[in-house]
């Protein structure tokens, strides 16, 4: 199993040349299997650079893994041209909107309107169907096993395991660590964060040992307490779970928009230098990066 970054961004796509190195597309990622079956995760503008390949190995078959319906995640897809194209074949999986009570099938339907978009859902010449997702409950795709886990993001958002060829990896999507809404000499306190720590001590339990962490980590330390219950993570934090599950590598990914490659380059410097014993491979994530696990 091998996977590729097509969009490393978070919240808005941000080309030029100050971000070449990582990245300006939002966020997007590909997965090959040993059977050269294809799974994407999420469909932010990274996307289109990913159709621009696929259009030289068609007809495709792709299994998409949407973690949450925010722009930046699915603003893409409408750009994905095999789409329009007879003969491809995309399904397209994610969880079911709490308030409108509708299925993934909407986050394209939306992007369709005409009010929104020139091309009717009816110009798809591609097959395309939805799977809603159910957390917890495991799935078989393409040869891959996919475990789904919620994710806490001011929206429904999953985490998805990957297992494959005697591989692993795990994406968060946009996840930000349960905090106490309570203070300690609340009653309500404790019984509180025993339920943060069960939800933590969970999703280390899924993704102990896994051959690639990748992490939304938007934010440094300083930032995140500016930045509580944006719904993003930490560098430090992502490193700390990494730590705790054991994994073997970490993508740090989900770069806040304003966030350079001179600015990427040195709070990589600074983490190799904070954390020299990490026991895992660090990385930030890049478009165009491919790693084979």
């Amino acid at each position: 199993m091998k996977f590729k970054f097509w969009g490393t961004r978070g919240s808005i796509p941000i080309p030029g040349e100050k971000t070449i190195k990582y990245g300006g597309n939002t966020t997007c990622i590909e997965i090959i299997t040993n059977d050269d079956d294809l799974i994407i995760l999420d469909t932010g503008t990274g996307i289109h650079a990913l159709a621009q390949d696929l259009l030289q190995h068609m007809p495709i078959k792709a299994h998409i893994l949407i973690t949450h319906t925010h722009w930046d995640h699915i603003q893409g897809l409408p750009f994905c041209t095999p789409i329009y194209i007879p003969g491809n074949e995309f399904i397209i999986y994610g969880g079911k909107d709490v308030i409108t009570n509708m299925g993934i099938e909407r986050a394209l339907q939306v992007q369709l309107q005409q009010a929104f978009f020139p091309i009717a859902e009816n110009n798809l010449k591609a097959k395309v169907s939805y799977k809603n997702v159910v957390p917890n409950e495991q799935f078989v795709i393409a040869g891959a096993t996919i475990t789904p886990v919620i994710l806490n993001h001011p929206v429904i958002n999953f985490g998805y395991r990957v297992d494959c060829d005697g591989k692993s990896l795990f994406f968060t999507g946009d996840y930000e660590q349960q905090f106490n809404i309570y203070e300690p000499e609340d009653t309500e306190y404790s019984e509180f964060q025993a339920m943060i720590d069960l939800s933590v001590d969970s999703l280390v339990d899924l993704i102990q040992g896994v051959d690639a962490l990748i992490m939304d980590s938007s934010f440094t330390a300083e930032e995140y307490t500016q930045k509580k219950g944006w719904g993003h993570s930490s560098y430090d934090a992502a490193i700390e779970l990494a730590k705790r599950a054991n994994v073997k590598q970490l993508f740090l990914t989900h770069h806040e928009p304003t966030r350079t490659d001179a600015n990427l380059d040195q709070i990589y410097t600074e983490l190799l230098k904070n954390y020299p014993d990490l026991g895992f491979e660090l990385h930030i994530a890049q478009e165009k990066l491919e790693i084979t696990l």
